[in-house]
């Protein structure tokens, strides 16, 4: 086990700490933009992505994936850290942003939440996600995050940021070209040094020593209400335990806020994780990934960070630089705490279109253009599911996309399941009408299931064959004992073969009397029912 350990944490040091550099540059504004979204300080957002990254590289269940605070969880926390302030300024003795504290208490939750979902092996579930739903979830997220870095074309002038103009513009325009020239290119010449890495660099030079005057990191910041980078190490927040007693009557917000967000941070993580794992032809573990993600989320809450989960656009950004191990993580996460101690005035001067054109190569490297070409050439229902992924990831948020998505390719799939079941009829020498049922039987097929059988013109003897057929759940097994019902009750002679012994259960449990027309064989097939009405004693 610790080899196999040591062997994740890295093959390629040189690569996997070069990439990891050039991640914590990109995780900067991410951190502080999502930050201002939450409605909390830029510190806050950079601690928890220097916690979220450090703890899930080291324990999570992929290396090379990138955790931090991200915009789908800091949309979640806005309306919870805003009835915290309000509860807090009514107070009898006012508490100043009582609603982050709320956050570091809702985040405890969170964490307990996710750590359990890895306990009891939910993560696995992300392996049954459809793969039109997840190129439509790709799609979508390279629209997202393409959309995101439009709002950094803007300057404040006053209280509305306006569109950059002019010189301003091209100027932009420009260095965002270059970025992306150099990343496009570069790999061409060499692939010894991390591409992205390098176009920050030239940009940054050429920005400060030719003193143009551009967006910077450290003037978003403060376009943004924020104070700067400088900070100090993440501190232990004793206080939010005597905060408490303040939730009293909100704790259905505090919970329903914690089950949302661990829903969507482990949605989010595990989609990313499934996205790198096709990049790398390798496998993770779903299960790891929960129980480092909810780990990371309770230091958040007991250190002061803001919480988040896996970050797809950095993951991208390591993978394509190199970083597969989990030095790469760690990397990324120690940089940018030392940028947050030491660095600061040095990252503030890192012009923003660099970074831009960093996450529009990303964003040209996650679409997933073969869909265009596919789009024709698969069936219409995944087309329409892939669509409406990418639309809803779009317009709302991943994980009701995934959902939405996960839903109606399950809808596709019962209804084309229903379709198939089939009943061959034929007659025995002695005038018995054999049905031999071929196809699921479940809650999908059970009409057509019905319409297969004519009660009142059938002989007096009837034989139901299964032995080609599957019941698969509750609603089956009530269908078959419907029929048989209606044939005893005509007065007909009825025989079902071939059904499994849990079927057979679930059938005498009902009615007793079937122990007369249900026959055993040793052909009799052996299957589960879905069904939670089986007794133990039974």
């Amino acid at each position: 086990m610790l080899a196999k350990y040591l062997l994740s944490f890295t093959q390629n040091p040189k690569n996997d700490i070069l990439s990891g550099l050039t991640v914590a540059l990109a995780l900067i504004p991410e951190a502080v933009a999502f930050s201002f979204v939450a409605g909390i300080d830029p510190l806050v957002g950079l601690y928890g992505a220097f916690i979220m990254g450090i703890i899930t590289a080291l324990f999570g269940g992929r290396p090379g994936m990138i955790s931090g605070a991200t915009g789908a969880m800091a949309v979640v926390m806005v309306h919870l850290i805003q009835k915290g302030n309000e509860v807090g300024i009514s107070l009898a003795e006012p508490v100043e942003y009582l609603g982050l504290q709320w956050l570091f208490i809702t985040l405890l939750f969170v964490g307990a939440i996710q750590i359990m979902a890895g306990v009891f092996k939910l993560g696995k579930f992300v392996r049954l996600i459809p793969h039109p739903v997840m190129m439509g979830f790709v799609n979508g997220l390279a629209i997202v995050i393409f959309l995101s870095q439009l709002g950094l074309f803007k300057e404040s002038r006053g209280t509305v940021p306006q569109w950059l103009n002019g010189l301003d513009l091209w100027v932009m325009l420009a260095l965002v070209g270059l970025t992306m020239g150099i990343m496009f290119g570069l790999p061409k010449l060499t692939k010894k040094l991390p591409a992205a890495l390098i176009a920050i660099i030239v940009v940054a030079c050429i920005t400060i020593f030719g003193g143009l005057d551009v967006s910077t990191v450290g003037s978003f910041i403060r376009d943004g209400g924020g104070s700067g980078l400088k900070g100090s190490l993440p501190v232990f927040q004793t206080q939010i335990f005597t905060f408490i007693d303040t939730i009293s009557g909100h704790w259905d917000l505090i919970l329903s806020t914690a089950f949302l967000l661990a829903a969507v941070g482990l949605i989010e993580s595990l989609m990313t994780l499934n996205l790198i794992d096709e990049m790398t032809e390798t496998r993770g573990s779903g299960n790891r990934e929960c129980v480092a993600q909810g780990g990371a989320n309770m230091l958040n809450g007991l250190f002061g960070g803001m919480g988040g989960c896996a970050m797809i656009g950095q993951s991208i950004i390591n993978v394509s630089s190199g970083g597969r191990g989990r030095l790469s993580g760690a990397t990324a996460a120690i940089a940018l705490l030392c940028f947050v101690l030491f660095g600061a005035p040095l990252i503030e001067q890192i012009p923003i279109a660099a970074l831009v054109g960093v996450m529009f190569m990303v964003v040209i490297g996650t679409f997933a253009w073969s869909s265009f070409r596919i789009l024709h050439k698969i069936p219409v229902a995944d087309a329409i599911v892939l669509i409406t992924v990418s639309a809803v990831t779009v317009w709302q948020d991943l994980a009701i996309a995934v959902l939405v998505g996960v839903i109606m390719s399950a809808l596709v799939f019962a209804w084309k399941s229903a379709t198939m079941i089939r009943a061959r009829k034929r007659i025995k020498e002695d005038g018995t009408k054999v049905y031999e049922i071929w196809g699921p039987l479940f809650f999908g097929s059970t009409t057509a299931f019905n319409s297969k059988f004519d009660v009142s013109t059938d002989p007096n003897a009837v034989e139901i064959d299964f032995i080609e057929s599957k019941i698969s759940d509750h609603s089956g097994v009530e269908a078959v004992r419907n029929i048989a019902n209606k044939y005893l009750d005509s007065g007909k002679q009825v025989k079902l073969t071939h059904l499994s012994p849990d079927c057979k259960a679930l059938l005498l449990k009902w009615n007793p009397e079937f122990e007369t027309i249900i026959e055993d064989s040793v052909e009799d097939p052996r299957y589960y029912v879905v069904t939670n009405t089986l007794d133990a004693d039974v």
